[in-house]
């Protein structure tokens, strides 16, 4: 049995399971309550370690598991930070480790799917990948019986991965996490003014806007999102936004952070 082993544990969260249900159980305990009522089909969730934006992303998982108990496969993308990728890369591994627990992957799915597209292909080297990984053991919390399928990609334009989108929304009982980080080392105040501009065009569901000052490392991710929401009638909702100033005190250089439900 091949096993996509964790790359990132002890890095960007715990690698102990007791030490990640620990975070997530004080990540809970800020949340003010439910704030909206649509039953998510896609999420767009940060991917830095979980003291920067661990809440930020949870907010997105916990609401979601909250309106939906049908959830039988979740598939992520992501951006590739380590290796250059023409097209994108999906896991053809059996499992996916995580400190608390093996997760299945959904070979069958991830096998047709790599089919249907040609640029989908496996490259093993793409897969020590943090953008992916640090979801998986918020989703082996929230959705215990779920199998997961993880995309890496590289070279893409926005319409190939909106394409896979569009296949991966048309399936019942799946949720879509599109992982994003937002602008990277600016001052908090320029990141608060660039960020803006993403979280406005998501909100409005404006590709045009995603090309006019937006800086995120998966803004293709979040392009393809945006450009394929319209057909499968999804509304964003808008949760979270905050920099790793809130955790670093450095008002200097700073990353931004933001979650979505679309439903």
């Amino acid at each position: 049995m091949k096993t996509r082993k964790s790359a990132v544990a002890g890095m960007f969260y715990p690698e102990r399971c007791h030490d990640i249900k620990a975070f997530i159980t004080h990540f809970e305990s800020q949340i003010k309550g439910p704030t909206c009522t649509i039953a998510p089909k896609a999420l767009i969730v940060p991917h830095a370690g979980y003291i920067y934006s661990g809440y930020t992303a949870n907010l997105a998982y916990h609401y979601t598991a909250s309106k939906r108990s049908d959830i039988q496969c979740v598939v992520v993308i992501g951006p590739s930070h380590r290796v250059y990728l023409e097209g994108a890369s999906i896991a053809l591994y059996d499992t996916y480790h995580t400190p608390c627990g093996e997760i299945s992957i959904d070979l069958a799915f991830s096998h047709m799917l790599e089919k249907q597209f040609s640029f989908l292909r496996f490259h093993p080297t793409a897969h020590e990948e943090h953008s992916t990984e640090v979801q998986m053991p918020f989703i082996r919390h929230y959705f215990k019986e779920a199998m997961v399928v993880e995309i890496v990609y590289g070279d893409i334009t926005a319409k190939e991965l909106s394409d896979v989108m569009d296949t991966v929304l048309t399936e019942e009982n799946t949720l879509l996490v599109v992982s994003t980080d937002l602008s990277h080392f600016h001052s908090e105040e320029e990141a608060n003014e660039l960020d803006n501009i993403c979280i406005q065009a998501i909100q409005n569901l404006d590709i045009h806007a995603l090309s006019n000052g937006c800086e995120a490392c998966g803004i293709l991710g979040i392009k393809a999102l945006v450009h394929v929401a319209e057909k499968h009638h999804l509304k964003p909702h808008f949760l979270d936004y905050r920099t790793s100033f809130a955790h670093t005190k450095d008002a200097s250089r700073v990353v931004g952070y933001t979650s979505f439900v679309l439903g």
